[in-house]
């Protein structure tokens, strides 16, 4: 069983810097499809930042701030997150697909079928 878990959100003031990392435990393969998703109160969980294989992607609305990396040797992923927003407030979840039938866009949330239970980053003005 797959475990997924997020730590590193915190409470920051505009133009600060954050770094997420999710702890991957319980894989007896490392996934090449993982990612960052974000959901803040009333809206949908939306994705933030994508990695397939040595491949990147990013919404456009954290491109240039936003980093995401993996560690396969400290099965851990990060997020490396500058010039933070208010607009940038969520709960922040880390993703993995474990399987061998890809569908959906690397953003797309149906993707992925492990799921970490999130991290609270705030960002005030």
């Amino acid at each position: 069983q797959v475990q997924l878990v997020e730590s590193g959100g915190a409470s920051v003031q505009a133009g600060g810097s954050l770094r997420l990392s999710c702890a991957i435990s319980g894989h007896t393969y490392h996934s090449n499809h993982m990612a960052w998703f974000r959901q803040a109160p009333g809206k949908e969980r939306e994705g933030v930042a994508a990695v397939e294989s040595d491949t990147t992607r990013y919404a456009d609305s954290v491109k240039g701030r936003f980093t995401i990396s993996k560690d396969n040797t400290k099965n851990t992923l990060y997020l490396r997150m500058n010039s933070l927003k208010p607009e940038d407030t969520a709960m922040y979840f880390c993703a993995a697909y474990y399987g061998f039938y890809i569908r959906y866009d690397a953003l797309d949330k149906r993707r992925y079928n492990n799921w970490g239970p999130g991290t609270q980053v705030t960002v005030s003005s």
